[in-house]
């Protein structure tokens, strides 16, 4: 049972891997790019080790994953923070869209 626990958090993990990575390829602007990254190392990463973890039961290595996994829990929201608010200070804009129709693209 574990085993069938543990690759089905090994293959959403690089589900969601996979797919920030066509986000990053087909999004439109840096900031929608960044969001893909982010979200693929938070979720995507946190999947495989938590797969990871299952696999290798109670032992020091699950510990080590577990601290990996914190570290990145709170280390990468606060990095796309601050690479956002320096991309925005050093006057990248966002692609928005048209201000007469919401639905348009520009």
């Amino acid at each position: 049972m574990i085993d069938v626990l543990s690759a089905a958090c090994l293959l959403a993990g690089a589900f969601f891997c996979l797919v920030g990575g066509i986000g990053l390829i087909r999004m439109p602007d840096f900031y929608t790019r960044m969001h893909a990254a982010s979200v693929t190392e938070t979720l995507g990463a946190g999947l495989v080790l938590l797969g990871l973890m299952l696999e290798a039961g109670p032992t020091l290595i699950s510990v080590k994953l577990a601290m990996v996994g914190l570290l990145l829990f709170f280390a990468s929201p606060t990095a796309s923070h601050a690479l956002a608010r320096a991309a925005l200070l050093r006057g990248v804009k966002p692609e928005l869209a048209d201000e007469e129709n919401p639905s348009s693209k520009p």
